[in-house]
């Protein structure tokens, strides 16, 4: 077989060196321990804001990841340090890897100087001046007794779609959302003053994936595991709201935040070059800020005109390729190379271990409600959005 090397390149001379390396472990416990490391050099001397002239060969950056998983691909522990950086911002970098709807919510909310209780099966891996209690997600216990007098209780509980969909994975999808919310329900039934209002976090993907159509709160529900999982979720709220208690529903999008969900991969992989069209790259990508879907959450807390169902994302979706380009533009990336569905489907079932539906298929989604009742976005187009969240 002929090997092929790229062409002779042009007089040049060195100027950067990145090394990126990933090893696996298993460990005696049974769990499995992925590290990764990164580490830069430059060829010349480098000027430090922070720690003076860095000498040729010396590490600019040299930065260290673990995340210990289980079987299942359920992130059990994972911290990251940054051993050089160049900048007093670097090491910041390893304080919060993670980052959800709750967490970001939570700080909103004690920066209104209101109290936060997060249930949650572990503790959160950031600090922060909310009560942390323990739950399981399916049996009344002692935390029920922090929803006595509450000003409101906001159910964002659910496994990880982020995965194989194995007839596991699925069940689990299904049962993590009904039977937390169905225990909520119970737990309310139990208290002498419960909360005024009842937020329920839903999803978007209830639509299904139609190609072209742009579906809102009065669309037909799609077919597959997302609708099915989406329609069981929501019949277990209307099924466990005592009577009196203000009901709110809000069919997320995706939401885009800098520290949690899918958008950290995304930006990484962008930043390596990869961040171009995926399959066809028409697919649709409804989206939602961090601070607006918090903002939308608290609003449903506060507004006693909000009831019903809302469709949680941006009043202005985008197709997949499109959305990537505006990540480029806000990285000031050039380049972004493709991947052909048969390349997404290999990788993301054999090298990221997720479903590659979640990227080769999608919706675009309005929310008419939103826009009637007057919401205002902080980021109501992608380029504000990203703007915001690849700036340093």
């Amino acid at each position: 077989m002929k090997t092929q090397h790229l062409s002779p390149p042009a007089e040049r001379e060195d100027r950067h060196n990145r090394q990126v390396s990933c090893h696996g472990y298993a460990r005696e416990d049974g769990l499995l321990d992925i590290e990764g490391e990164l580490i830069d050099t430059k060829a010349y001397d480098f000027p430090s804001s922070t720690h003076g002239i860095i000498t040729s060969g010396t590490p600019v950056h040299h930065m260290q990841v673990r995340i210990t998983i289980d079987f299942e691909m359920v992130i059990q522990h994972a911290e990251a340090v940054t051993v050089n950086g160049p900048y007093a911002v670097c090491p910041k970098g390893a304080e919060n890897i993670t980052g959800l709807i709750g967490l970001h919510t939570a700080r909103l909310l004690l920066a209104e100087g209101r109290n936060v209780v997060l249930l949650s099966r572990h503790a959160p891996r950031v600090t922060g001046d909310w009560q942390h209690v323990q739950w399981d997600g399916r049996t009344v216990d002692d935390w029920a007794e922090h929803l006595e007098g509450a000003a409101a209780v906001v159910n964002l509980a659910g496994r990880t779609v982020d995965c194989i969909k194995t007839p596991d994975h699925c069940d689990q999808i299904l049962r993590s959302r009904v039977e937390a919310t169905h225990v909520i329900g119970k737990a309310l039934s139990t208290v002498q003053s419960p909360p005024p209002v009842w937020v329920q976090m839903s999803t978007a993907h209830i639509y299904g994936d139609p190609p072209e159509a742009v579906c809102s709160e009065d669309s037909p529900f799609g077919l597959g595991l997302a609708p099915t999982v989406g329609k069981a979720w929501e019949q277990a709220y209307a099924d466990s709201v005592p009577a009196g208690i203000r009901q709110v529903i809000t069919r997320t999008s995706f939401v885009i935040g800098k520290n949690g969900g899918a958008f950290p991969a995304l930006k990484r992989l962008a930043r390596l070059g990869l961040g171009g069209r995926v399959g066809h790259g028409r697919q649709g990508i409804s989206w939602i800020h961090e601070d607006d879907m918090s903002r939308l959450i608290i609003r449903a807390i506060t507004d006693e005109t909000m009831r019903g169902m809302y469709i949680a994302t941006a009043p202005n979706p985008i197709s997949q390729a499109d959305f990537m380009r505006a990540m480029r533009r806000a990285l000031r990336i050039p380049i972004g190379l493709p991947a052909a569905e048969w390349m997404v489907r290999f990788g993301a079932h054999y090298l990221m271990r997720t479903d590659p539906e979640l990227i080769l298929y999608g919706r675009y989604i309005v929310s008419k409600r939103l826009e009637e009742e007057g919401f205002e976005f902080k980021y109501p187009e992608i380029d504000g959005a990203l703007a915001a969240l690849c700036a340093n």
